[in-house]
């Protein structure tokens, strides 16, 4: 079972189940996972009572999350490789655990993330093993079916709202939009990439940089240019396959349907969202993914922080029955 919104939309929509034919993708970062919801997407009035925390799994995993110091030596051993390869950006992910508590609602958690995240676009499933739940804004394409228009967006840099930014951030979104920029140019057909001016993307109590691309395509070219475009450098790094190794080398614990991205068919286009802000959710714990760009810039304990605000998009909006 799974329920979502679309971006500055509050219709809720579900799946039929009634076809073979993939409505939802979700897509592990390492692309070594698939999960499916099948038949068509379909508008819902609501999430029923059976969706509650009695159809979540035990969690067996036995991870423990990494301690604060732990954290930032592994960002200063991040930093030292970033400066010995000259790489413009490479990013660090953790788990943030929580165990101990009383039985989450999960109608009224997903009611809350809603509401804090109207822009983004927001999910709950259940599957198996598996219940996720996530809240974020980072496009990695929507095509257009009729006029073959695809769009993506560079989205980098975080701090709180309240901050202004610092050469850190606009040096870390400067190499996103330019390894975009460089994968569109490829593909273009007839007319240019319209290429907006760099702006503030709030996300509840942070913001980021943002500039949004647009062009035209042909259809068949759409596989080929989210395959290359993910992992973006905003989860990944810069040159990607080789902040892919040491993203495996470095992280405590796989990073599972985190950074990975969704696709979802609908009528007229194609949605590929990347998949962050979010958490695993279990009986008994819930598993909050976070990460940030490093670069020679990077201060391991605003990185600490960063994450911890990241955190707070799923955990501030949890609901605990009595």
């Amino acid at each position: 079972m799974i329920y979502f919104k679309f971006p500055f939309l509050e219709t809720l929509y579900s799946t039929d189940e009634n076809s073979d034919k993939k409505a939802v993708n979700f897509n592990s970062f390492d692309q070594a996972e698939s999960i499916y919801f099948y038949g068509k997407s379909i508008e819902v009035h609501g999430i029923p009572d059976t969706f509650s925390n009695k159809l979540l799994m035990e969690d067996q995993t036995n991870f423990f999350e990494e301690t604060h110091e732990e954290y930032l030596e592994k960002i200063k051993q991040i930093i030292e490789i970033i400066k010995e390869n000259q790489l413009p950006k490479l990013v660090l992910s953790r788990r943030k655990i929580f165990k101990d508590f009383n039985e989450i609602d999960l109608k009224e958690s997903f009611n809350n993330l809603c509401k804090s995240y109207p822009n983004a676009f927001r999910y709950i499933f259940i599957k198996g093993n598996n219940a996720w739940m996530g809240a974020f804004s980072e496009v990695l394409g929507k095509y257009n079916k009729d006029t073959h228009t695809f769009e993506t967006m560079s989205l980098a840099g975080t701090i709180p709202v309240s901050e202004s930014w610092t050469d850190k951030e606009i040096e870390e979104q400067k190499p996103v939009s330019k390894y975009i920029r460089n994968i569109l140019e490829k593909y273009k057909t007839e007319s240019e990439i319209q290429e907006s001016e760099t702006y503030d993307h709030i996300s509840g109590n942070i913001k980021h940089l943002k500039t949004d691309f647009k062009l035209k395509i042909k259809p068949e070219y759409l596989d080929s240019i989210i395959k290359e475009l993910h992992p973006t450098p905003a989860v990944c790094g810069i040159p990607k396959d080789f902040c892919k190794e040491k993203i495996k080398e470095f992280e405590k614990f796989p990073r599972e349907l985190y950074a990975g991205y969704i696709k979802i068919e609908t009528d007229n286009f194609f949605y590929f969202f990347v998949n962050l802000r979010c958490a695993k959710l279990y009986k008994n714990a819930i598993h909050a993914f976070v990460g940030g760009g490093i670069t020679t810039e990077s201060d391991p304990k605003k990185e600490w922080r960063e994450t911890e605000l990241k955190s707070e998009a799923i955990l501030k909006n949890l609901v605990y029955k009595s």
